[in-house]
C-alpha cells in the first residue's frame, strides 16, 4: 500500500493535514471518528502521528528565547504572503 491509499472514506493526506486538529481535539465527533477508522488500518498515518508527537513532545522541552520584534514582524510578513500564495497555487 502507498501513502496515498485510502482506508474507510478518509485518504492520507486529508489526515495529514487534519492532524493538529486531531491532536487539538477540535474535529468534530464525525470527523475525529473517521480519523480513527482510518489510523486502526494505516500503519504509514500511525507511524506519521508517532513523529508529530514526538516532535512536540521535544519542542517542549526547549527554551523558548525572544524574538526581537523587527524579527517577527519580518517572519510574520513572510509567513502571510506564503499564505497568500497557497491560494493561488495549482491543484495537484
Amino acid at each position: 500500500m502507498s501513502a496515498v491509499d485510502d482506508f474507510g472514506d478518509l485518504p492520507c493526506q486529508d489526515f495529514v493535514e487534519m492532524v493538529t486538529d486531531y491532536l487539538e481535539g477540535t474535529l468534530t465527533p464525525e470527523l475525529r471518528a473517521r480519523v480513527e477508522v482510518h489510523l486502526a488500518d494505516c500503519d504509514y498515518c500511525v507511524d506519521y502521528l508517532a513523529q508529530i508527537r514526538q516532535t512536540i513532545q521535544s519542542l517542549s522541552q526547549l527554551d523558548e528565547e525572544p524574538v526581537a520584534p523587527t524579527t517577527r514582524e519580518r517572519l510574520m510578513g513572510e509567513f502571510r504572503n506564503w499564505k497568500r500564495s497557497l491560494g493561488s497555487a495549482p491543484a495537484f
